[in-house]
């Protein structure tokens, strides 16, 4: 499974990316799409993207971007219904805190949907605060540290 980093101004990617995007939190999830599409889609040179494709169809999408206080912040992680539990939002997570990683940041933190609190905990993120709505759906903020590579 490829997993393909690129940032907004690579427009095919992100059009890819929105699909995936649209079907998750726009259709199934009822997130408003002027709520899903934001800046860090259209003009922060800061964002990393990602996208995983299957025979050539977008399946799995997520990006970071910088945070004002010197973190990354991960979101917009999303597969497919008919493609979740086989490993694409493992991959996807990975390689995102992993560019993260390498571009110098030492902690990354998200928004999780609370019914996928596990998952990121799996991965080593630790929850912390309150849980709060964001789109209507709750969520939790969870962080984890990244090792300076040598």
């Amino acid at each position: 499974m490829v997993v393909e980093l690129f940032g907004v101004a690579d427009n095919e990617r992100m059009l890819r990316a929105f699909e995936v995007r649209r079907a998750v939190f726009v259709r199934e999830q009822r997130v408003p799409e002027e709520e899903e599409i934001d800046a860090h889609d259209r003009s922060d040179a800061s964002a990393c993207h990602a996208l995983i494709a299957e025979a050539g169809s977008p399946v799995a999408a997520g990006r970071f971007f910088a945070r004002p206080d010197g973190a990354a912040q991960i979101g917009r992680m999303a597969v497919l219904a008919t493609h979740r539990g086989r490993g694409y939002g493992r991959a996807l997570l990975d390689a995102l805190v992993a560019e993260a990683q390498r571009r110098g940041y030492r902690r990354v933190v998200l928004h999780a949907q609370t019914h996928a609190r596990g998952f990121y905990e799996g991965a080593g993120f630790d929850a912390h605060g309150p849980e709060f709505l964001d789109a209507g759906i709750l969520h939790v903020e969870m962080e984890r540290t990244v090792a300076p590579l040598d």
